[in-house]
C-alpha cells in the first residue's frame, strides 16, 4: 500500500504522541515548552492532513480509519497524563472517552445503514476547544485557568455528544 501524502501526515502525528509524552514527562528546563511545540505541530497536522486529502483528492481508506484514530489517541494520551498530575478530573476524561467511543459506534450503526455522518460543527468547536484548552494546560497558568480548560472541554465534549445523537436518531429505527 502506497501512503498518500494526507495519510503520511497522519501517520507522523501518530509518532509525534509519544514523543509529546516524553517531553511532558522528562522534567528538564524547558521541557513542557518542548511538548507544546509538538502538541502543536501534533494538533494542526490534523488541520493539514484533512486540506491535502480533501484539496488534492487524497482520500482513501487508510485516511478515514487512522486520522480520527490519531486524533483520539493525541487527546486521550495527553488527558491521561494531566489526570496523572491530578490538573483533570477521572470522571471528565471518562466522559470525554465515552463520548468518543459512543459517536464512533454511531457512525459504524450509520454507516452499516448506508449513512455517512459528517463532522458537525459542534464536533469541530470541541476539538479546537480542547486542543486550545490542552495547550493552555502546558503553560505556567493559574489553577483557575486549568480548570476553565477542562470545564470548557466537558462542556464542548458533553454538547456535541448530544448533538450528534439527536442529530442522527433516525439512524436507530
Amino acid at each position: 500500500m502506497k501512503l498518500t501524502t494526507a495519510s503520511k501526515i497522519t501517520v507522523a502525528r501518530v509518532l509525534l504522541i509519544p514523543v509529546v509524552l516524553v517531553l511532558m514527562y522528562w522534567d528538564f528546563p524547558g521541557h513542557m515548552y518542548a511538548a507544546l511545540g509538538v502538541f502543536i505541530v501534533a494538533s494542526l497536522s490534523d488541520f493539514v492532513d484533512g486540506y491535502i486529502a480533501r484539496h488534492y483528492n487524497q482520500v482513501s481508506n487508510f485516511g478515514k480509519f487512522m486520522d480520527p484514530l490519531a486524533d483520539k489517541l493525541l487527546v486521550i494520551s495527553v488527558m491521561l497524563v494531566y489526570v496523572d498530575w491530578h490538573l483533570m478530573p477521572a470522571w471528565v476524561a471518562i466522559i470525554v472517552v465515552a463520548r468518543e467511543l459512543a459517536v464512533t459506534g454511531l457512525r459504524l450503526v450509520a454507516v452499516e445503514g448506508g449513512k455517512v455522518i459528517a463532522a458537525a460543527w459542534s464536533g469541530k468547536i470541541k476539538t479546537a476547544s480542547t486542543m486550545v484548552g490542552f495547550c493552555l494546560m502546558m503553560l505556567p497558568v493559574p489553577t483557575a485557568v486549568i480548570t476553565a480548560c477542562w470545564l470548557v472541554v466537558l462542556l464542548t465534549t458533553v454538547y456535541s455528544g448530544i448533538e450528534y445523537f439527536i442529530k442522527n436518531a433516525e439512524v436507530f429505527h
